[in-house]
């Protein structure tokens, strides 16, 4: 019974590790394919994401400078100093502005419209994905390239049990 036991084991595995090929042989192309589609949106994505972070970061900078600058000022400066510093500051801050452009109602459009196109893809793909799953069943299975049957039959046994005991080979069975 053990004997037994050890062989179910054994074709179990063999089963699993049949199994597993075929799964990783079929999803691993479609995994390819569809990573290959989104990876130019991601990638635009990305791209907006650290232009805006860059021209955010330019403009924070500038500001910091500017408070940076305001907090010297001490009670002894002056009304004309002050008002250098405030024309100083404001130069600054346009030169702030030119630099990092405000993003634009297009960029925005364009950035909706690439997400909307994501989404788009991922569903149609997951629709053709149910629809060829209620045809599935109806296509022909074919046996090239499936898994092989011998995985699948019995091994040999290395005890042999006899009416009159159990022996390991079959060829020094002795009558008793």
């Amino acid at each position: 019974m053990r004997n037994e036991l050890g062989q179910s084991v054994d074709h179990f595995k063999r089963a699993a590790s049949i199994a597993a090929q075929e799964t990783s042989a079929t999803v691993t192309p479609k995994f390819s394919a569809a990573r290959d589609r989104v990876q130019p949106a991601a990638t635009a994505a990305r791209d907006a994401a650290s232009q805006s972070w860059d021209s955010a970061l330019a403009a924070l900078t500038t500001a910091s400078e500017t408070v940076r600058q305001a907090g010297k000022t001490t009670k002894k400066a002056t009304k004309k100093e002050l008002k250098a510093q405030e024309k100083q500051a404001r130069k600054l801050q346009k030169k702030a502005e030119k630099a990092s452009p405000r993003k634009s109602r297009t960029g925005r459009l364009a950035g909706w419209a690439l997400l909307g196109t994501a989404v788009g893809v991922g569903a149609a793909y997951v629709a053709r994905r149910r629809r060829e799953a209620q045809w599935e069943e109806y296509e022909p299975v074919s046996r090239a390239g499936g898994a092989d049957d011998a995985a699948f039959e019995p091994m040999e046994p290395t005890v042999y049990t006899t009416a009159n005991g159990t022996t390991t080979d079959p060829i020094k069975q002795d009558p008793r």
